[in-house]
């Protein structure tokens, strides 16, 4: 009677086996048709070298935007911080359009005008109705090609931007970030601020704007990007009208190399109550074919927070070892990607007394990487990766931010589906192979701020940045 049971229990198995397995076929053939009916992205280059991308969805609204191929980058020392104050010059009027005209044209509109500047890219987009899109791009062209740069506004603008350094200041998150590509990219563009330093703040005038915008602002270095409810060729007419005077650049923008340093940075401030740790090695560009296993190896180290809970029952071996052992508040694994570099790596918040435990932790984590990470976990990895991909491209904004970035990066929009297919591609052996090419025994970047007494000294952290075996 028990051999019957056990025989029935073991055929229930097969078929319940058999049921999940056909659930799974049927949510990747649903996931896989789904991705390829995703309207295309299509793309038109103007006769100057502008580009124009764009993805219909037939949505009643719609983000357009302008991402233009200049930040931090492109300036020097003495000019650091002019892309940022640009942005902020933007919205201050133009030639047609006082500051006050300009906001109350988008304020009827229902409109929301905004700006952004990274160490790579200066972005102005608008988010409006569908059938709003012509004035959203002529407002957007006007505001790139004939701001005022008037000298009162200038100086208005130079105390708004010294009370935003003051902000960002006290984000020790965005504090440890500048520290890391200081000390990373020392001596290079990617290692300035994006706001600059104070001086430079103070001292930047119209000249500098206006050096920094006949300079960068050229029609090959910008990608007119929208999403939502949009048709590809009433954009492009619309791009031909006003941007189509936009002078082309007659070189090709050069990307001067930044050479990675392994090194460090500490800031003792023992009046703060935690200590802010970024630890990163020296990752690869946007186009780099190891990109995507990097970003699997990202994700399989994964991002933990004390007030998420998760215990014993979190994915991530480290994120499961800060729950039990107490060993931080938060931790974050990111890969920051430019054009040529990058920086892979961890960013954690703890208490005082754990600084070393924690790095040990991180430091043994990127070592199973290197060598004994399993199937299981790369899987789990690479679904995540391509969850958290598609959870990001929920609404307009993030898809045109998406076409814009990509454009700019890859000179395309890379399909979701091929994304999937070369996320599927990876393999144990490729996350191996990449974590040994850029962990295993490389010098990493380190900065620090906050009580970091406990945090080991630079020549241990590097000594911990591989195993010795017999």
């Amino acid at each position: 009677m028990a051999l019957r049971v056990l025989g029935v229990t073991q055929n229930m198995r097969s078929f319940i086996r058999g049921v999940d397995m056909a659930k799974r076929y049927k949510s990747a053939a649903t996931l896989q048709k789904t991705l390829l009916n995703i309207p295309a992205t299509q793309v038109t280059k103007l006769d100057n070298g502008l580009r124009v991308a764009s993805e219909d969805s037939g949505a009643s609204t719609a983000t357009v935007g302008l991402w233009i191929d200049a930040g931090s980058r492109s300036e020097n020392e003495k000019n650091n911080g002019v892309a940022h104050f640009l942005e902020h010059m933007a919205f201050k009027g133009t030639a047609k359009r006082s500051q006050t005209d300009l906001e109350l044209e988008v304020e009827n509109l229902g409109a929301h005008l905004n700006a952004y500047t990274s160490r790579e890219q200066t972005v102005f987009y608008a988010k409006c109705l569908s059938k709003d899109v012509p004035k959203a791009v002529e407002i957007l062209a006007d505001i790139i090609q004939n701001s005022k740069l008037g000298e009162a506004e200038i100086a208005r603008e130079r105390s708004v931007i010294l009370r935003e350094m003051q902000e960002v200041e006290s984000n020790l998150q965005e504090v440890v970030f500048d520290h890391l590509h200081a000390t990373a990219y020392q001596g290079t563009p990617l290692g300035q601020t994006i706001l600059g330093p104070t001086k430079n703040i103070q001292s930047i005038g119209k000249s500098d704007l206006t050096d920094y915008i006949s300079t960068h602002y050229k029609a090959s270095r910008i990608v007119l990007a929208a999403a939502g409810g949009v048709k590809h060729d009433d954009l492009v007419k619309l791009a031909c009208g006003s941007l189509g005077g936009l002078e082309a650049s007659v070189l090709p923008a050069e990307v001067t190399p930044c050479r990675f340093t392994g090194s460090e940075v500490r800031v003792r401030d023992d009046s703060l109550p935690l200590a802010h740790v970024a630890i990163a090695v020296e990752g690869c560009g946007w186009t780099d074919q190891d990109n995507i296993p990097l970003m699997v190896a990202n994700t399989l180290v994964g991002a933990w927070d004390r007030s998420q809970g998760g215990g014993a029952n979190n994915a991530s071996n480290l994120a499961r070892a800060s729950a039990e052992d107490n060993l931080c508040h938060s931790f974050q694994s990111f890969n920051t990607c430019y054009k040529d570099t990058g920086l892979w790596g961890i960013y954690f918040v703890c208490d005082p007394l754990q600084c070393e435990d924690m790095l040990f932790n991180v430091q043994s984590e990127w070592m199973r990487l290197c060598t004994m990470v399993t199937e299981a976990e790369v899987e789990r990895a690479k679904n995540l990766l391509k969850t958290n991909m598609l959870l990001q491209l929920d609404g307009t904004t993030p898809i045109c931010e998406d076409i814009g970035r990509q454009i700019l990066c890859y000179n395309r929009r890379i399909p979701l589906h091929e994304l999937e297919q070369r996320i599927d591609a990876v393999s144990v052996g490729n996350v191996r192979d990449v974590a040994m090419k850029y962990i295993y025994d490389r010098c990493p970047a380190v900065a620090a701020v906050g009580p970091v007494e406990n945090l080991p000294d630079y020549n241990r952290i590097r000594s911990s940045m591989y195993w010795l075996r017999v």
